[in-house]
């Protein structure tokens, strides 16, 4: 018996840093996932896809582990970086997307990511455990973000 839980988030912000190295650390997977908390290892698997290992989370018996692998394809022109999922990889098929805007005294960044995560536990626990995977996601990404900001020198 499994459950299947969703969580969607998107963020929106402008940096003081330029376009240009905005897209140079968000597109350098290794780089930019240094700046995300909880990472516990990150592998290039080759060919512009990575497999992330997150550490376990926890309440009480229960404790999950996201594990996923997904593709990255970085558009210099277009100031994108978009990320698909590799079924055959972990627990967790994740998908977003970067969109990064040169303005003239900052740089505009979007977030969008997807994340779809299968969990070996009763259909009744789906309601205890949707909102908490919810929330440590929320806080996760909002913790990288506030670290991006951070590297790129504050939000205008």
């Amino acid at each position: 018996m499994s459950i299947t839980l969703h969580v969607e988030l998107g963020y929106e912000f402008d940096v003081k840093a330029s376009a240009k190295e905005v897209f140079a650390v968000l597109s350098d997977v290794p780089t930019s996932a240094s700046f995300y908390p909880g990472v516990e290892q990150l592998t290039d698997l080759g060919k512009g896809v990575y497999r992330w290992e997150m550490e376990k989370i926890g309440l009480g018996q229960v404790n999950l582990q996201t594990v996923y692998a997904s593709k990255y394809v970085s558009n210099k022109t277009k100031g994108t970086v978009v990320w698909t999922p590799i079924a055959t990889e972990g627990n967790t098929q994740v998908t977003g997307d970067w969109k990064i805007t040169p303005g003239k005294k900052s740089t505009n960044v979007v977030l969008h990511v997807e994340a779809e995560l299968s969990l070996p536990l009763p259909a009744l626990m789906k309601m205890v455990v949707q909102p908490l995977v919810e929330v440590e996601f929320e806080r996760l990404t909002e913790q990288y973000i506030d670290n991006l900001v951070e590297r790129f020198g504050g939000e205008v």
